[in-house]
């Protein structure tokens, strides 16, 4: 075993580990002895008696490759598995200890493929950041096992799998700070910075950075921000805004790195979150310049860029979100704040209805808000939770002058436009 895992399998039996199932994540614990008789985890209790179970995680000491390892990983199990291995997300972590999260996958399978699949693993085993455990049920089927797996000592170190309740947060809560959601510039470069062997199309997204003189200096016109989620009717609001106020309007992220989102887009969280966060701050550089001359509109910046992160990082129903006013919700101390933040919501009906009349490309988080209502909810209360500039909600579904008229209502109290 490496010994940068060492650490890590020292504190074995004291970490709890979560399985998503149904969009929900279901957690068990380790015990290295049994006292009595236990009841058996949600994730174990719906398996069959011929099942097998295996989990793997990744832990690497650098962040971007493990990452990396970890995105790919996936797409490896799918294809080398056999059908019906059923591949879940899988995290392993110490409860209300930040940093302790590593991130992995659970699946399950038939007995009869257990030489495949343990042949699998054994490759994957001689691979630098990845833990394998494998699970075995007791003849009763009362009881399971977890068996650790270390090829440099050349044995396996067992555990009793115990049930575990919800921790206090949701594991992905305590890891989310610069990772998930970036609050500085220096922050999002870095992980750019350190894949430029590996993405040379950062180097040109860095060469578009702000020279962040004045990245605070207060605006000498107001800004005001548009958020929403898709067909929330944004770009008609922000264009009427536009032509009414005799505004600049500037989208996020900003066109000059449209030439690299699809790019940024399939690679794994840490890296997309960086672009998206390096293209606020080009944002905010826009911003300062246009608005000595005149009210700058924005339709999108740091809220949607924060609550989308939030929202996919943490699984399940909203309750699972960090608790209001926790430090993952405050604005970035080296951003611009506009001077007005406005969430557009509609009902989800009418949003699926103006969203169908649409033929354009969407990003799997886009997709997800089509038919996920979990995550939507996640999204929108993340939007609301952000401090620094709250979000004003307005509801989109009047007609668009209606809309118009009552946000330009807010501009002149809340601007002195």
């Amino acid at each position: 075993m490496a010994r940068h895992l060492k650490p890590l399998v020292q504190r074995w039996s004291s970490r709890v580990f979560s399985v998503e199932l149904d969009g929900a994540p279901l957690y068990f614990g380790i015990r290295e002895k049994l006292r009595g008789a236990t009841v058996l985890p949600a994730v174990f209790s719906r398996l069959q008696k011929e099942d097998r179970c295996y989990s793997l995680l990744v832990c690497s000491w650098d962040r971007i490759r493990g990452d990396r390892f970890h995105w790919e990983l996936r797409d490896k199990l799918l294809k080398d598995l056999p059908p019906g291995s059923d591949v879940a997300t899988m995290s392993s972590f110490l409860p209300d200890e930040k940093g302790s999260l590593v991130k992995g996958y659970f699946f399950k399978s038939k007995a009869e493929n257990s030489p495949l699949i343990e042949g699998i693993l054994s490759d994957l085993e001689h691979t630098d950041p990845v833990v394998v455990c494998s699970y075995s049920q007791s003849e009763d089927g009362q009881q399971w096992t977890q068996s650790l797996w270390s090829h440099a000592e050349k044995k396996q170190m067992k555990f009793y799998v115990v049930p575990s309740e919800a921790p206090k947060h949701h594991p992905s809560a305590l890891n989310m700070i610069n990772s998930d959601v970036f609050y500085s510039l220096d922050e999002a470069c870095d992980v750019l910075k350190k894949c430029g062997d590996i993405i040379p199309e950062t180097q040109s997204v860095l060469r578009m950075l702000p020279s962040r003189v004045d990245a605070r200096r207060k605006p000498d016109f107001p800004v005001i921000v548009i958020e929403g989620l898709d067909a929330t009717g944004k770009t008609t609001l922000t264009e009427s805004l536009r032509d009414t106020l005799g505004a600049t309007l500037l989208r996020s992220p900003p066109q000059c790195l449209s030439t690299w989102r699809a790019r940024f887009d399939r690679e794994p969280p840490v890296i997309r979150r960086a672009f998206y966060a390096v293209g606020n701050y080009i944002t905010a550089e826009q911003i300062c310049q246009e608005s000595a001359k005149s009210p700058v509109i924005v339709d999108r910046f740091w809220h949607s860029t924060a609550a989308y992160a939030i929202a996919t990082a943490v699984t399940g129903p909203v309750s699972n979100l960090p608790h209001d006013g926790s430090e993952v919700y405050c604005w970035p101390s080296d951003l611009l704040q506009p001077s007005l933040v406005v969430l557009l919501t509609l009902d989800p009906e009418e949003r699926t209805r103006r969203l169908r009349n649409r033929g354009l490309m969407k990003t799997d988080e886009e997709q997800e808000l089509d038919h996920n209502k979990c995550f939507r909810d996640r999204v929108e209360e993340a939007y609301r939770r952000i401090i620094g500039p709250l979000c004003i909600t307005v509801d989109a579904s009047p007609s668009a002058d209606l809309v118009l008229q009552q946000v330009l209502l807010l501009i002149r109290a809340k601007c002195h436009l």
